[in-house]
């Protein structure tokens, strides 16, 4: 049966280029997934966009003397390149700067307030008396007062995960001057998170099946006790607030309309096309919503967006926020604005695209962080997709082609041609029974293996050398083998769908099963197709 399958995947802040961790932490795993959902008939509606309003973007501006909006305009240009070079297979990727956006955020400001989970309360906020101006979450730094990590932002710790506001942080400072931090009364509107988080405790023992590291932070944030949070700032960049109630100077703040860009993303989606209707991924109770994230994004996809879309009503919940630890070079988390590891321009520059691709599925941080080493990289791809697949795909290709007039018939099958056959079609039950529960690693692994089986199997039966007494027994084993590889590129073609592509084109089939065993008729002649990857020294 047909399932529609929403692919909501993290909004990056058009603010500095994208590095390794980056991709392997969400785009990489939502893509692989989304492909694999489409490859397999599912209706796949996969979403996202460049987070035009957070304050990593006004710090960006203040720091080269530019505006926002000229910030904004190059690195959503820049990673439109990135999902091109990358193959990540878009639905809609927008910005949170369309019109669109601003009014779907306004739809559920004004629901949520009408509901009475929004409420207006005076508050402390940061300042800097220095700069004589209010300081958004982001501009704030200090120790954690949860794990005394030194240089916490006034949002989020990222050692701990901890949600956190600017006034709990240990010697709060100004990231503009370097001052201390006062607090001054302000006024603004609250989300009411400890009346919208009683019936998320229900629901969430039901996620039997999300990672452990998720589901037990997302219980413990809720059973601790919600609190509420403030969803308007002292701010001039981002979204106006619906009502006016607070007077000039204030905006909806960026986690708050953030999340609701998978809504947003989805209608404009919709809209754009007649024949498209977003609400068969959001209000169809069969459909199914997963959320690729890193796990600094936790609190947010597991706990608060679930709270704002319950309170919101008639919206799905997520089924699965399947999100990813950190990758991590030489120990610390990769990060392109503290120059940990190369930017993803660098390795596209160097790279192939696909052997990128395979690289970051090898150690995807699934259930804890994963060090990736560039050594490491080189090692797989040599090893791996150069001298297995590659190989592999070249022998036979070449053995194929030299011999073509000698191989026109073919013996029946063995035991060991049929055995090969067999795995192959396990293969694709154990592969998308791994990626259905978002298991990428072990599927890939899985794929993997069955590439292996194929190599022992042709080392076996050595085509090559029976071809002069043989001829039929060759063609038997070289057309099996050819068989076999095609089950191989499509068993890939969620991991690596360029490469798989060219292979599967090179081979003339009966058949044209995505996700199956096809029909290759004895005698085929293929096409030359060269190299797939190419080996580093």
């Amino acid at each position: 049966m047909t399932k529609n399958i929403l692919v909501s995947v993290a909004w990056p802040y058009a603010s500095g280029s994208r590095h390794l961790g980056h991709i392997g932490g969400a785009y990489l795993p939502a893509d692989i997934f989304a492909r694999y959902h489409r490859i397999v008939g599912n209706k796949v509606l996969m979403v996202s966009g460049s987070d035009a309003h957070g304050t990593p973007i006004t710090v960006r501006a203040d720091e080269e003397g530019v505006t926002p909006i000229d910030i904004v305009e190059k690195y959503h240009k820049e990673f439109l390149g990135y999902w091109d070079k990358l193959s990540i297979s878009w639905d809609n990727y927008t910005t949170t700067m369309t019109e669109n956006h601003k009014e779907v955020t306004h739809d559920i400001f004004l629901k949520l307030l009408e509901k009475e989970y929004i409420y207006k309360a005076k508050t402390l906020q940061a300042y800097d008396p220095s700069e004589n101006r209010f300081l958004p979450d982001r501009y704030v730094e200090g120790k954690c007062p949860k794990c005394n990590y030194e240089s916490a932002r006034g949002d989020q710790c990222d050692s701990c995960s901890s949600t956190l506001d600017p006034e709990e942080l240990i010697d709060p400072k100004s990231k503009i001057s370097g001052n201390k931090a006062e607090f001054k009364e302000t006024e603004h509107f609250f989300l009411k998170l400890s009346a919208l988080g009683e019936d998320l405790i229900p629901w969430l023992e039901t996620k039997e099946d999300w990672r452990p590291h998720v589901i037990n932070w997302a219980k413990s944030f809720v059973k601790e006790g919600l609190q509420d949070r403030a969803i308007t700032r002292d701010l001039d960049w981002g979204i106006d607030i619906p009502v006016d109630d607070l007077g000039d100077g204030k905006k909806i703040y960026v986690w708050f309309e953030a999340v609701i860009g998978y809504l947003s993303a989805s209608i404009e989606w919709s809209n754009n096309d007649e024949s498209r209707n977003w609400e068969d991924w959001w209000k169809n109770k069969d459909a199914e919503s997963y959320y690729f994230i890193g796990k600094d994004n936790v609190p947010f996809h597991s706990v608060i967006w679930p709270a704002i879309l319950a309170g919101y009503g008639d919206l799905n919940l997520p089924t699965n926020v399947p999100a990813n630890q950190y990758i991590l070079i030489k120990g610390e988390k990769a990060s392109a604005s503290r120059s940990v590891g190369k930017s993803l321009s660098e390795y596209l520059e160097e790279w192939e695209p696909d052997a990128i691709r395979y690289t970051l599925a090898s150690v995807l941080p699934e259930q804890a962080d994963s060090e990736l080493s560039e050594s490491e990289m080189i090692r797989r791809n040599n090893e791996e997709l150069v001298a297995t697949w590659g190989n592999l795909v070249q022998r036979v290709f070449t053995q194929i082609e030299n011999n073509i007039d000698n191989i026109n018939e073919a013996s029946d099958e063995t035991e060991v041609d049929t055995t090969l056959l067999k795995s192959g079609e396990e293969a694709f039950n154990i592969v998308g029974e791994h990626i259905e529960k978002v298991e990428l690693k072990a599927a890939l692994q899985e794929a993997m293996r069955y590439v292996s089986k194929v190599n022992i199997y042709l080392n076996e039966t050595e085509p090559w050398k029976i071809i002069g007494e043989d001829s039929k027994r060759a063609s038997r084993i070289l057309y099996t083998s050819l068989t076999a590889i095609d089950a191989c590129s499509n068993l890939l073609s969620p991991f690596m769908p360029s490469t798989s592509e060219k292979v599967s084109n090179a081979i003339p089939k009966e058949s044209n099963n995505q996700w199956s065993l096809n029909s290759i008729k004895i005698g085929t002649q293929i096409q030359t197709i060269g190299h797939l990857f190419k080996k580093f020294d």
